[in-house]
């Protein structure tokens, strides 16, 4: 009698069935990266000369004021993402809507927030991408029988939504390196890390009886 050849189990058949060129399956891969994400962790991080001239309190604010930018970043992204879907389904920008979002679409608003953090943290090379003019091309008014004009806004928002993608992903670089930094003098003297606590004058509460 032939012995019944051995079933190999469903996940098992599934993830050899997937394995990729690197030899492992989805399950290997995704074991390999927790693994590496927990020795990173466990590595102590290290203090960088990019922010030796700030101060703690300086380095704090310098992150706020990172998380403020990519705020507005993410806001002006939305807008333009707007601004394409109505070109995309064929229509207008209202005159008011146009009117009420131009003074934050400004140059000076736009452009100020990239400036004043280069000037806190320098830049180097392409760290921190230049930030396209908004108002320029929120302000563009294409007629509804021009479809030449709708192509090219079209693809002019396109290229703006990909440049502020860029510009949003350079901020969240330099907030984990200003997070690392943080951490890694919160090691040196754990105490500073009360400075940030809002402390105030007021006494506890007393405990009830009996508790």
């Amino acid at each position: 009698m032939t012995a019944p050849a051995e079933v190999a189990p469903l996940g098992a058949t599934a993830d050899a069935a997937a394995m990729d060129d690197d030899g492992l399956t989805p399950t290997q891969r995704r074991a390999a990266r927790a693994a590496a994400r927990a020795a990173a962790r466990a590595v102590a991080p290290e203090r960088s000369p990019e922010f030796s001239h700030l101060s703690l309190a300086a380095l704090r604010s310098y992150r706020r004021a990172l998380a403020e930018e990519e705020e507005r970043v993410s806001y002006w992204r939305r807008i333009l993402q707007a601004r394409l879907d109505l070109i995309q389904a064929g229509q207008q920008v209202l005159a008011a809507d146009v009117e009420h979002l131009r003074p934050v679409l400004t140059g000076e608003r736009v452009r100020g927030g990239r400036t004043a953090l280069v000037t806190v943290v320098p830049s180097v090379a392409d760290d921190m991408p230049l930030v396209p003019n908004l108002q320029l091309l929120w302000d563009r008014e294409v007629g509804p029988d021009d479809e030449v004009g709708r192509v090219r806004l079209e693809a002019e928002l396109s290229d703006v939504e990909a440049e502020l993608s860029a510009y949003r992903t350079a901020l969240h670089r330099r907030m984990d390196n200003a997070t690392t930094e943080l951490i890694a003098r919160y090691r040196e003297d754990p105490r500073r890390c009360l400075d940030a606590l809002p402390l105030t004058s007021a006494k506890l509460p007393r405990p009830r009886q009996g508790s």
